[in-house]
C-alpha cells in the first residue's frame, strides 16, 4: 500500500514545477519522515489500496460507458492523449515510471496521476461507493510525536542522506543533526539511557 509523500522538490537555481503526477512511496516510514520532517502543527499519511484504485474497478467514462483499467493505462502509447489530457475521466492511475532514478529508488517511489486537475485526489477516490475503503489518513500530530518519530526514523536510517543519495542530501541530513544528538537530548540536555551525565 503506497502512502503519500512530500511531492516538491527544491534545487538551488530554479524553483519547482507544477505538474500532473503526485509522488508517493511504499514505505510507511519514508511517508511519516516526509510528513514529519517540517511539520509543526498536523500533518498526515495517506495509505492507498492500488489494486483496486487502479486496477480492479472499472471505470466510467465520459460518454456514459465503462472502459477496463488496462484499456486505459497511460502506459500504452496514445493513452495519454486520449483518456488524460481532456481531463473529464474521473480516474486515478498509480504506477511506476519505466526509468528509476537513485532517489526514486532511495525513496522506494511511486506515483499517482489522475485523469483531472481540479480536483483532489482523496475526492476522485472516495466519490466513488466501490473505492471508499480504498483510501485512508492517519493523521500524526507534529506537537507530539515529531520528536520522537524522527528520532526513531533516524535510528533505523530514514534520513535525508538515504533518501536524498547526493550532496544535497548530505547537507539537508547534517542540519537535523542539530536537533539530534546519540548521547543526549538536545532539547533538555539529558542524556540517553546507557550514556552517563556530561
Amino acid at each position: 500500500m503506497p502512502s503519500l509523500r512530500n511531492s516538491t522538490c527544491h534545487y538551488s537555481s530554479s524553483p519547482p514545477t507544477p505538474t500532473r503526477i503526485l509522488d508517493l512511496t511504499w514505505s510507511p516510514y519514508v511517508a511519516a519522515f516526509f510528513a514529519l520532517e517540517e511539520a509543526t502543527g498536523e500533518a498526515a499519511v495517506w495509505g492507498f489500496h492500488v489494486q483496486t484504485i487502479s486496477w480492479s474497478a472499472q471505470i466510467p467514462l465520459a460518454s456514459g460507458g465503462t472502459a477496463d483499467p488496462s484499456e486505459i493505462t497511460p502506459r500504452q502509447p496514445g493513452n495519454f492523449e486520449r483518456y488524460f489530457l481532456p481531463g473529464d475521466l474521473r480516474y486515478v492511475f498509480i504506477g511506476e515510471p519505466y526509468v528509476m532514478n537513485k532517489r526514486l529508488t532511495a525513496q522506494s517511489g511511486t506515483f499517482a496521476m489522475p485523469c483531472v486537475l481540479d480536483s483532489p485526489l482523496e475526492d476522485l477516490i472516495s466519490e466513488r461507493e466501490d473505492l471508499r475503503r480504498s483510501i485512508v489518513k492517519f493523521v500524526l500530530p507534529a506537537d507530539k510525536v515529531r520528536r520522537e518519530g524522527m528520532r526513531e526514523l533516524y535510528n533505523v536510517n530514514i534520513t535525508n542522506a538515504t533518501l536524498f543519495p547526493d550532496l544535497e542530501g548530505l547537507a539537508r541530513s547534517m542540519a537535523y543533526e542539530v536537533e539530534f544528538h546519540w548521547a543526549f537530548d538536545p532539547y533538555t540536555n539529558k542524556p540517553m539511557p546507557g550514556f552517563l551525565e556530561p
